[in-house]
């Protein structure tokens, strides 16, 4: 069964004109115009940043940054507490601002590596092949482990030595292992919430055009072509090629010009209001007749009557459906003597 959809209306376009919206609008765009005036500031396109971020950090960018750090220096001061109050309990000294400077110097310069992060993400966001994105990540954690670990070690060493004192760092393997299992834990973390980030970013982002764009014309189905299932394939038929459809218990019967027949699952019912803007009506209780391949009527005196298409094939109609073929006379010649039809009743 085909689908018809008509266009857009004239009303549906009204209210409708260009967005000038900067130098760089296009035309195609249109909205409402009280739409334009008022759209939230969120809405406005962000303004490239100056940043090494690809695409430049906008105003939401900062704002993920900042919940960021805050969560980053909120796990670093709780982490400083519970480590001093545990040393205080195995009997070792408090000193907490040792251990918060240890804290805070490595979540500093983690936060100066998130843009590390936020370059891998959006690369591997892109349409790569597994193998490509996995070696993006095993470079991405690779560089961030490193420059995390020289970079923790050397504000250590300047600020103690700014104050006078010295940071040794106990350069070996082992602690070489120990930082980098750390730095991809926390790496992975944060690469997952930027992941999330950029995908309901791009969601809005799509939202947005959406909505800005004008609805495109509903495409239109191929006029005068049905499709019908025989058996596992499908039959592309034009109704012009139709002569009648008859009832045949749980399936519907199509009689073809060339002489086919089709046997399809379904209902007369049903393919009689597919069928009624081709000009296939009923003319009996158990079938349908293509008028535009009538080229003659014989009305019967009990009321039936008899329909003779263009291929010479002939199909009996009854009473309680003449009024569908009264018109018929107007168009077509009266057969003077057609083959008996058989019994309608």
């Amino acid at each position: 069964m085909l689908t018809w959809c008509s266009a857009p209306s004239r009303d549906d376009k009204r209210g409708f004109r260009a967005m000038a919206d900067g130098q760089n609008a296009p035309e195609t765009k249109r909205v409402e115009t009280v739409w334009d005036q008022d759209r939230a500031r969120g809405d406005e396109a962000s303004a490239p940043g100056t940043s090494g971020w690809r695409g430049g950090i906008s105003g939401g960018d900062w704002t993920i940054f900042g919940a960021i750090a805050a969560v980053a220096f909120a796990i670093g001061i709780v982490n400083a507490l519970s480590g001093a109050q545990d040393a205080a309990w195995r009997g070792d000294s408090y000193d907490i601002g040792r251990r918060l400077f240890w804290e805070l110097s490595s979540i500093i310069v983690i936060l100066l590596l998130v843009p590390i992060l936020v370059l891998a993400v959006r690369r591997m966001r892109q349409p790569r092949g597994l193998a490509i994105r996995i070696g993006i990540a095993a470079v991405a954690l690779l560089g961030f482990s490193a420059l995390h670990i020289t970079g923790m070690v050397w504000v250590r060493k300047l600020a103690l030595w700014l104050a006078g004192s010295a940071y040794d760092f106990h350069f070996s393997l082992a602690v070489i292992l120990y930082e980098f299992r750390k730095d991809a834990v926390t790496a992975s973390l944060l690469g997952a919430t930027l992941w999330l980030i950029e995908s309901r970013r791009e969601l809005r982002k799509a939202a947005r055009a959406a909505m800005f764009m004008p609805a495109a014309p509903l495409e239109q189905p191929p006029p005068g072509l049905i499709w019908l299932r025989d058996g596992a394939s499908r039959i592309r038929v034009a109704p012009r090629d139709i002569l009648w459809v008859a009832s045949a218990g749980n399936y519907i019967e199509y009689s073809l010009a060339d002489g086919t027949q089709r046997l399809i699952r379904g209902t007369l019912a049903a393919t009689e209001n597919d069928l009624a803007r081709f000009a296939i009506v009923r003319v009996h209780r158990t079938r349908l007749a293509n008028l535009d391949r009538v080229r003659g009527v014989e009305f019967k005196p009990s009321g039936d009557f008899e329909l003779t298409f263009d291929t010479g094939q002939t199909l009996g109609g009854s009473r309680r459906y003449r009024p569908a073929v009264a018109s018929l006379g107007d168009r077509t010649a009266l057969c003077e003597s057609p083959p008996e039809a058989p019994d309608s009743r």
